[in-house]
């Protein structure tokens, strides 16, 4: 017979239900707040690696602001410098005039005198070269850093002396005849039996492509380019043939300068031809830049015989300097070939002729 169950009785089985219930809830608390726990360290490590970024950007930024700064203030200095000398130079210019009346005036010219004429021409020679070099010292300032592509350099072996890279409208030629694959003939003759691919990667022709590169990274940003290659041919080189191209407009640098890499050097040299294509530019340029390695080997048509001899290729030389309009500076850069004596000194001869310079760069440079 069943024991009637007592009022106010509780069940173990409700008890214990809820207890793993809480123990249960308190578990999924208890998790949630260690995932929280550590994604808010992982968030707090976050903030401090980006906060530290900004930190170090924000003292470059103050470094190249006080860099410009100091590079402004020297400028500054450099111009009043140079105002400064030039008045110096008008005061003892007038001095001078004013010794020489007197040296005219009076026939009886006492010893003293003379060594005062001279010593202010001396001091007027001394004025004048300083204020060339601080003339020349401002046009370094205001072009420093003004590149119209970027061109890697070894230490300060990125440098030029003598040669003249200004003007308006600048054409520069580089001879890609099959010479240019090497120095000595019988490399020559061995590159040229090989594939295309292996004489684009000539170590001579190589050279030339890093100095064609160099030449246009470094040229004046007010400045206008074309570039053109002539072997027994001329081929220009960017965007148009008759459009000259802004040294500002990096994209069609760019371009050019890629397409150097690309070029396989073939064939015979005809200066002839190339400047013959400088004299139909319009407008004209004012400043060649010419890139090769001897005395051309063809003139307008071909020769009627493989060999040309020394003495031909003189005249052949003299044939195509005659294309040349009046008043074309020419600046030669050449990367001399074994078995031609005469190439330095008639291209040497063209810059004295045309106010412009003669460069045989060293074998590590660029």
């Amino acid at each position: 017979m069943a024991r009637p169950r007592q009022k106010g009785s509780f069940s173990v089985f409700s008890l214990s239900f809820l207890d793993i219930m809480f123990c249960g809830f308190g578990a999924v608390v208890l998790l949630v707040l260690i995932i929280n726990s550590q994604m808010v360290r992982h968030r707090n490590e976050e903030h401090k690696e980006l906060s530290s970024k900004v930190r170090r950007l924000e003292q470059e930024v103050n470094a190249s602001k006080e860099l410009l700064s100091r590079k402004l203030n020297s400028l500054e200095k450099v111009r009043t410098q140079a105002k400064r000398l030039e008045g110096r130079a008008k005061i003892v210019l007038n001095e001078i005039k004013k010794t020489r009346v007197e040296l005219a005036r009076y026939l009886g010219v006492s010893t003293a005198t003379l060594e005062d004429v001279r010593r202010l021409e001396s001091e007027l020679k001394s004025l004048d070269s300083q204020h060339k070099r601080m003339l020349a010292r401002l046009k370094k300032e205001q072009e420093s850093g003004q590149q119209a592509l970027r061109i890697p350099g070894q230490g300060r072996r990125q440098y030029i002396t003598g040669l003249r890279l200004g003007g308006r409208r600048i054409l520069l030629l580089v001879d890609s005849s099959a010479s240019m694959l090497a120095s000595s003939i019988v490399s020559i003759v061995r590159l040229k039996n090989m594939p295309a691919a292996r004489r684009v990667r000539a170590r001579k022709w190589q050279r030339v492509i890093r100095t064609a590169r160099w030449l246009l990274a470094n040229l004046p940003l007010s400045s206008r380019v074309k570039v053109a290659l002539f072997n027994d041919r001329v081929r220009f080189l960017g965007p148009s043939k008759e459009a000259w191209v802004s040294v500002q407009d990096t994209a069609s640098m760019n371009q050019i300068s890629k397409a150097l890499s690309g070029q396989v050097p073939d064939k015979g040299t005809s200066l002839y031809r190339a400047f013959l294509a400088a004299a139909q530019l319009s407008p004209l340029p004012d400043n060649i830049i010419l890139l090769t390695d001897g005395l051309p080997t063809i003139g307008a048509k071909a020769p009627s015989r493989g060999k040309v001899m020394p003495d031909e290729r003189v005249e052949l030389f003299k044939r195509a300097t005659a294309r040349l309009p009046r008043g074309i500076t020419v600046n030669t850069i050449l990367f001399p070939l074994e078995g031609d004596p005469k190439a330095p000194s008639l291209f040497w001869q063209l810059a004295v002729a045309t106010r412009g310079s003669f460069f045989t760069p060293s074998k590590d440079w660029p």
